[in-house]
């Protein structure tokens, strides 16, 4: 693996932790600079949009580790509701293993934080949201669920896991996503 990949992935990785563990306004560049131990010009060189391009890398990882995620559980069950079970599961599995410790609603601090900046991190933020949408209802609809149904049966997933996540790591339990676990079969039902 080249420096290069290594400078620009700990920026990144950097950037996530601190977006997420502090907030986008509070989080400086040079704060990443320092706690990636990555020189000024490299920030500039991989990111030269500054801390908006940086953003929304971290916003594109995030989606995609997570609509990955789904499409694994979506892949190893036979169905939309088992699929759900096991990725909330698993989600609360690692909370608690890590107590806590970056574990933050993507809502949180993205889309209400961050897409009052820009129009474009706005955008960011909608497509992520899609795209979690994208995957639980594609299941749903291979189920033969109503397209407008499967579209907001699967909105309304993401919103409670969301929501569930949120008051977990405020509450430091895994207790609200252990109901969101069990209130699925009624959602999808």
């Amino acid at each position: 693996m080249s420096n290069k990949h290594n400078t620009r992935e700990a920026i990144v990785d950097t950037a996530s932790r601190l977006f997420f563990t502090q907030g986008y306004h509070a989080t400086g560049l040079n704060q990443i600079i320092k706690d990636s131990d990555s020189p000024k010009g490299s920030l500039y060189y991989y990111f030269p949009r500054g801390k908006e391009e940086l953003a929304l890398t971290c916003i594109n990882r995030t989606s995609e580790f997570v609509a990955e995620l789904l499409r694994h559980y979506a892949e190893k069950q036979s169905s939309t509701t088992a699929m759900i079970q096991d990725f909330i599961l698993e989600v609360a599995r690692k909370a608690e293993e890590t107590s806590f410790e970056g574990f933050v609603p993507f809502s949180f601090w993205v889309a209400v934080e961050t897409s009052c900046v820009s129009d474009e991190l706005r955008s960011a933020c909608q497509s992520v949201f899609k795209d979690w949408r994208d995957v639980i209802m594609h299941r749903l609809l291979e189920e033969g669920v109503d397209e407008q149904i499967a579209s907001d049966k699967a909105s309304v997933i993401v919103s409670l896991y969301e929501g569930a996540l949120l008051q977990a790591l405020t509450c430091k339990s895994t207790q609200p996503l252990l109901a969101a676990v069990q209130v699925i079969p009624a959602i999808l039902g």
